[in-house]
């Protein structure tokens, strides 16, 4: 079993990062890929979470130990799926997931996809006495990609790839991307960051 990776983040998909570590590229599945950014001479350290299926064995990756582990709370919860669980913790608004499972705040927790109201309900449930020590840390998140094109808006682009990666339908997808192309180009991150917050 993996605890965590120290490497050098090779690659940065929507979806995913590569950690290079001593010649082996590992593939991370990440909450939000767009924390990291390719830099051949500084090495990041990421937690890891190791899922083994008959069919499958994935890494999931996270900024620290705080995320990693409410990560494993969360798809502890019943109905809930890695992917679920990538998708409620790549929203920067911790402290909001965190109230809402404090308030058995249904309504909060069915925006993120994939979610209905009975297994909102099931993540209040089983997450309410244990809500104070799963807040993440935000200290760890990694500097953000800059737009990389003057042609296009390629860190806009990224940003909706990854919403879709998520889980985000296309039509939800497309109703806020008008929105976030008014703003003046910023990060891939950032970018996320605002998208998540109009979804949710």
């Amino acid at each position: 079993m993996y605890e965590y990776l120290t490497g050098l983040v090779t690659v940065v998909e929507p979806r995913y990062i590569v950690v290079e570590v001593n010649g082996i590229g590992y593939r991370l599945l990440v909450a939000n890929p767009y924390r990291y950014h390719i830099d051949k001479q500084q090495k990041v350290t990421v937690y890891v979470y190791q899922a083994v299926r008959d069919d499958d064995i994935s890494l999931f990756g996270f900024s620290d130990e705080d995320e990693k582990q409410l990560f494993m709370q969360l798809i502890n919860v019943s109905g809930i799926g890695p992917k679920s669980a990538l998708a409620i913790l790549a929203n920067p608004d911790h402290e909001g997931l965190i109230n809402a499972i404090a308030n058995d705040d249904v309504k909060y927790l069915t925006k993120f996809p994939g979610i209905g109201k009975k297994t909102a309900s099931q993540i209040c449930l089983d997450l309410k006495d244990k809500i104070e020590r799963l807040a993440p840390s935000e200290a760890n998140l990694l500097k953000p990609l800059l737009p990389e094109s003057e042609d296009g808006n390629e860190a806009l682009q990224d940003a909706l790839e990854a919403l879709t990666a998520l889980g985000y339908k296309e039509r939800e997808v497309k109703r806020i991307k008008k929105e976030l192309a008014k703003e003046a180009e910023t990060s891939t991150e950032e970018y996320l960051r605002h998208a998540l917050r109009l979804l949710n």
